[in-house]
């Protein structure tokens, strides 16, 4: 690779090119991943490397930011993770599952920004179809009236729970048990 290459690879902030090479910044003195959402620093204070070891070696001491000392560090996807067993768990909660997802100690904008590039739906679709695959799952299953079923995936009132349904499936809950049910 080309120092060329290398540099717009840190400049994209590419995360394809973490492992292959990292980067250091002479003025900090902290060597970095492509990937690292750092200030970009100027390219004239940039040196590349094959490896981290390499870094440290020069006498680079590991960014704070991209834990370009860890081999496999990725903080975000972990709190995306808890966030999603949190929604698994509690989907059916919502002030408890409000409150549960502020302990992840992230603001709710960007927990749904990195939800959504984690798992290609935002936080509200992902409720919604727990909330959906329950009420069909409790409808086929089980002889409890609509309004009980509304209740234990989560919504307030009857009114509403229809207007979900009957978007997410294109009929109502009472047609749906009466076509799928065996």
């Amino acid at each position: 690779m080309t120092n060329d290459e290398m540099w717009k690879a840190v400049s994209e902030n590419d995360a394809s090119y973490d492992g292959i090479f990292f980067y250091a910044v002479k003025s900090t003195g902290i060597y970095c991943r492509p990937s690292c959402k750092s200030k970009l620093p100027k390219q004239n204070n940039v040196c590349f490397f094959d490896a981290a070891e390499q870094a440290r070696a020069a006498g680079f001491r590991p960014c704070k930011r991209c834990r370009s000392d860890i081999s496999d560090y990725q903080p975000m996807k972990e709190i995306t993770g808890k966030a999603k067993q949190l929604l698994d768990e509690s989907f059916y909660k919502r002030c408890e599952l409000n409150h549960k997802l502020q302990q992840l100690g992230i603001s709710h904008h960007r927990m749904a920004e990195l939800f959504k590039d984690e798992y290609g739906v935002t936080m509200s679709e992902y409720v919604g179809n727990l909330r959906l695959e329950e009420a069909k799952r409790l409808l086929l299953h089980t002889d409890d009236e609509i309004i009980e079923i509304s209740c234990s995936v989560g919504f307030d009132g009857l009114s509403s729970f229809y207007r979900f349904f009957k978007k997410g499936t294109g009929i109502s809950p009472a047609k749906y048990r009466k076509e799928h049910q065996k």
